[in-house]
């Protein structure tokens, strides 16, 4: 038998041995009940996988009886049967929560994809979630928890992406955290045991970057210590190594590269012998590598060997949701660093970032926060100490309405983040009535729960 474990409920009896017979002969252990008490009993007592729900019980709805199991486990997907003519209900159903709903009569092989989609959905959210702990414990890698639908998707490739060998190309601008993701991948990997080497391509002379690559044998010519040495692809064995701003990497070891990843083995300088390497390679760049390669200045064949599972970072301006707990995670790391209690950023400090384009993405942010927090004499940030030598005119101009919109938006979530989600807060802060401080939020497509801290 499976070890997922699905919870059945429907007062109609026949029903319910039906489901149990089509979910078990699919391998999967059942248990079903027609009480909702014994439901929740059962979910409190034993850690069920997915529950299916009938929307019309005997004593609760459907609805209720779902958000009771979910309060006893969040995690626990739960698909919602309707009857045809209740499709409203069902919508209802998973905009509070339910995965997906099914309308009776339904199709039997229906029935297999739903509940098989759900529990894919739910092993991969547990190993994300697995994943940001262990990184979490390990590193400070607050951008891997953000929250921008953006972050969350590159999270979910990063997820499955750990469990294969295969070469990964990560792309995106600088201080966009591409080492931080090459860590994240490794520490979700079979691999996380052994050793993680990064190496930047562009920052050690073209003279010197063969033997720190490949390593040297003992007395090669011009080898001052005559010792050997292991070279960085010898050092990541069994693990992963980074090779960053591999467009920096000259042609004459393009094709030496290329040779390595073909026939898993570096051939260290001086060496007639070559060496046997397990290494899992990631690369990062800043560059279009296809310009590159168009350029004359990078290998195609190298470029197709490398470019096997492509991760597009998006820059910060793309994904400005994420500024605030950035931001927040800055000031606590710099009041430990720094022995100061600043609890957080004005509104009017907030804005401002919320508005700035960062160039330098991340890295640009950390930096401005760690200059608020150094020149700071107060329990908060004030916006006169953010981004006081930068301008905005590196920002496209935009239409009014655009820009409108924008300021809006990026205003909407500066209150509610201040305010934790309160709308009363909120619309007082802006003096708005509540009722038209709600059609702003709907307008934008924001929701309080989102910015309710736990």
């Amino acid at each position: 038998m499976s070890s997922e474990k699905i919870l059945v409920i429907d007062d109609d009896s026949n029903l319910l041995e039906v489901i149990k017979m089509r979910l078990e002969s699919a391998k999967y252990t059942v248990i079903t009940t027609v009480r909702e008490d014994e439901a929740i009993e059962a979910v409190k007592e034993q850690v069920f996988d997915m529950a299916i729900v009938d929307l019309q019980l005997a004593e609760m709805d459907g609805i209720s009886l779902m958000k009771e199991l979910k309060m006893i486990n969040p995690e626990m997907p739960v698909i919602i049967l309707t009857a045809y003519g209740s499709i409203e209900s069902a919508v209802e159903a998973i905009q509070k929560g339910a995965y997906s709903y099914l309308t009776k009569p339904f199709d039997p092989r229906e029935l297999l994809l739903q509940v098989d989609k759900a529990l894919e959905n739910r092993r991969l959210a547990s190993e994300m979630k697995q994943l940001k702990e262990i990184i979490s414990e390990k590193y400070d890698f607050t951008n891997l928890v953000a929250k921008s639908k953006k972050m969350q998707t590159i999270l979910e490739q990063v997820s499955r992406i750990a469990k294969t060998n295969s070469t990964v190309y990560l792309h995106g601008e600088s201080g966009t955290g591409k080492e931080l993701i090459a860590k994240a991948i490794h520490i979700g990997s079979d691999r996380k045991d052994s050793p993680f080497i990064a190496i930047n391509c562009a920052a050690i002379p073209e003279n010197l970057l063969e033997s720190e690559l490949f390593g040297v044998i003992a007395h090669y010519p011009g080898l001052h210590n005559k010792e050997a040495l292991k070279g960085k692809f010898e050092l990541a064995n069994g693990g992963t190594i980074i090779l960053d701003e591999i467009g920096d990497l000259p042609l004459s070891l393009q094709s030496k590269l290329l040779r390595v990843l073909q026939e898993r083995q570096i051939h260290p300088l001086g060496s007639k012998e070559p060496v046997d390497i397990d290494v899992r390679v990631i690369v990062a760049t800043n560059l279009d590598l296809w310009e590159e390669v168009n350029a004359g200045r990078f290998r195609e064949d190298l470029y197709y060997r490398i470019h096997v599972i492509p991760v597009k970072l998006p820059p910060l301006r793309e994904k400005k949701e994420d500024i605030p707990p950035l931001a927040n995670h800055f000031i606590t790391s710099f009041n430990r660093q720094m022995k100061k209690k600043v609890k957080g950023l004005t509104p009017q400090a907030m804005q401002r970032l919320m508005l700035h384009n960062w160039p330098g993405n991340v890295r640009e942010l950390e930096n401005t926060i760690e200059f608020a927090m150094a020149m700071t004499r107060k329990n908060m940030l004030t916006d006169d100490l953010i981004l006081q030598t930068s301008s905005h005119s590196d920002e496209l101009i935009k239409s009014f309405k655009d820009a409108k919109a924008d300021f809006e938006k990026n205003y909407l979530t500066c209150l509610l983040e201040v305010t934790n989600g309160n709308v009363s807060k909120a619309s007082e802060l802006a003096g708005k009535y509540r009722a038209d401080f709600y059609n702003l939020l709907k307008k934008y497509n924001l929701k309080k729960e989102d910015f309710k801290k736990s």
